[in-house]
């Protein structure tokens, strides 16, 4: 019994050495109490997060595949051990990539007096080890799960988002053809986005579908507006609206000077005066980049509706001013949208010439 009480004393000398020496060192556990391969694929799933790549999570597989149930959290093998389970990467990579993880506090280093990876034991069955300890990959197994759940949740989030908006666009393009507006969009998508961002991305779609689905509801009650003493007339003319706007649109022009004395706005930016169809066309054309309309939007417009009503929506859109907030968006709406059936420019500026009367 002295003989054993003198070893375990020896022992216990050796290690308190040892411990004094080496501070880093750690007393470990004889078993995980969690499944590592589950944190490790809740890290693979959560990599983005922690900023991690391909090849630094298959040096930490490797690593895991180390180590034997029951027989601690340090992995004991060399770096050329290392480095031919993982794949043949030279050791330069491998310390680049353990360097990466003790940063992120997942590995903690180790090192004996000779830098060799080893474990020493004593008769009371304690471990005293000398390598790479996985102990905090295993201790911040919660916050690692935790951090995958959310990531998981985030990913589908942003999907759904993603597939909404491709939606709406799709139905944008059906209504009214591909757009520099819908292309606009989908070159945003073709970003790497946050949920924050496609959040954002998705308000600014369903703001721009709003204003083009009440395009000539907003244009109507624009041109309409009158003090409170005219609520009669104005629900009256509300009702001819309505059946104006149902009723096939002519196909001839109107005079020149109705389209001309209304929208002064638009005729006080040529240089030249405009006497003729083919001169409204060319004005428009050239008020249209003004408007933020471009040509091929404008080009889209003429034939579907024709060069004087596609001449004449801009003029129009011009006139109003402040009152549109969105003149592409308008635009598109009534000329090659839904609203394009209904369009009958001349009606429009008819009501706007007898706003004007009333209004002096």
């Amino acid at each position: 019994m002295a003989k054993r009480a003198v070893v375990q004393t020896n022992m216990t000398f050796k290690k308190s050495r040892l411990s004094a020496q080496h501070s880093n060192n750690i007393t470990e556990k004889p078993e995980q109490p969690t499944d590592p391969w589950a944190i490790f694929r809740a890290l693979r799933d959560a990599h983005t997060y922690y900023g991690l790549r391909a090849g630094q999570l298959q040096t930490l597989q490797a690593m895991l595949s180390f180590l034997k149930p029951g027989q601690g959290e340090t992995v004991f093998a060399s770096n050329s051990e290392l480095c031919r389970r993982i794949g043949g990467i030279d050791e330069r990579t491998l310390r680049r990539h353990i360097d990466r993880f003790v940063k992120l506090g997942f590995i903690q280093r180790h090192n004996s007096p000779n830098h060799k990876r080893y474990r020493v034991s004593a008769s009371d069955g304690t471990c005293l080890s000398f390598g790479l300890s996985l102990a905090p990959f295993f201790e911040r197994a919660h916050e690692i799960l935790e951090t995958a759940h959310q990531h998981q949740q985030d990913k589908r989030d942003r999907l759904f988002i993603h597939k909404r908006i491709l939606s709406q666009l799709a139905r944008i393009d059906e209504d009214q053809g591909a757009s520099d507006l819908t292309a606009e969009f989908r070159k945003a998508l073709r970003r790497k986005l946050n949920l924050t961002e496609y959040q954002a991305l998705f308000a600014r779609l369903a703001d721009t579908m709003a204003e083009m689905s009440t395009a000539v509801d907003a244009l109507e009650t624009s041109i309409l507006s009158a003090n409170d003493g005219q609520n009669a007339r104005q629900l009256s003319m509300s009702k001819k609206i309505s059946i104006d706007l149902e009723r096939e649109a002519i196909n001839e022009p109107p005079k020149i000077g109705l389209l001309t004395n209304v929208c002064e706005e638009a005729c006080s930016f040529s240089q030249h005066p405009i006497k003729t169809w083919n001169d409204v066309e060319a004005h428009a054309r050239t008020l249209a980049p003004m408007m933020g309309i471009n040509s091929h939007q404008f080009q889209a417009a003429r034939e579907k509706l024709g060069v004087w009503k596609a001449s004449s929506a801009i003029f129009i859109l011009l006139q109003m001013g402040s009152k549109v907030k969105n003149f592409a968006a308008y635009f598109n709406s009534l000329t090659v949208g839904i609203h394009a059936p209904k369009f009958n420019p001349e009606s429009l500026l008819n009501r706007m010439a007898q706003r004007t009367v009333v209004g002096a």
